[in-house]
């Protein structure tokens, strides 16, 4: 009798330990094989998607256009100047959404296309001309689709602000009321961009 107990608990338990090893596969599995944002990924998609865009529309600079990824934390470059032409990332920097889009859950934001909702708007954007403005110098944009089409209406504009600053922060940036706001050193850098285009630049802002 002892010895088919003994038999009996020498067979159970490699079993047992087996389905424990078994658990902790799975559980490693499902913890790897969860999907990892990759803004790399995200931004050749929308360099796909605007290419094709400025293919049919001559009338906007093909050569460079701007990319906001409103996935990426505020504190961290999430505005991109690509190189159309050469395909090549050219420069990056901070930008600050509208305080309506936040929603109080960390690495969540709210968009909107309604007046004085303090939202930014996902969408295509043409930069129009210059004027000078509360935070001096700043671009008026144009909304081409849908979900930004009352962006001029809204006066929702390309500007600097003193507060934001160059280097990546660990923690988010101050928000603004709606406009994609940025560092003035980065500012000039798209200042001589955009005033020495001969067509307008597109300007696209995606989550």
């Amino acid at each position: 009798m002892k010895t088919r107990i003994l038999f009996l608990l020498f067979t159970a338990i490699p079993l047992i330990c087996l389905s424990c090893e078994n658990k902790k596969e799975k559980t490693i599995k499902t913890k790897t094989s969860k999907p990892i944002y990759s803004y790399e990924e995200k931004l050749k998609s929308e360099i796909t998607e605007i290419r094709s865009f400025l293919g049919k529309s001559p009338k906007y600079n093909s050569d460079v256009a701007l990319f906001l990824d409103m996935k990426i934390e505020s504190g961290r470059n999430r505005f991109f100047v690509y190189d159309l032409k050469n395909n090549k990332l050219l420069n990056k920097g901070l930008v600050g959404h509208g305080s309506g889009s936040e929603t109080g859950i960390q690495g969540e934001l709210k968009f909107s296309n309604i007046k004085n909702s303090n939202c930014s708007s996902l969408g295509k954007y043409a930069i129009g001309g210059s004027y000078i403005g509360t935070f001096g110098k700043a671009y008026k944009l144009y909304g081409l689709d849908k979900t930004n089409s009352n962006a001029f209406d809204r006066n929702i504009v390309l500007h600097k602000y003193s507060e934001i600053p160059f280097d990546e922060q660990p923690y988010p940036i101050c928000n603004s009321l709606g406009c994609p706001m940025v560092n003035e050193k980065f500012f000039g850098v798209l200042e001589k961009l955009i005033d020495h285009s001969k067509k307008k630049i597109i300007l696209v802002m995606y989550y």
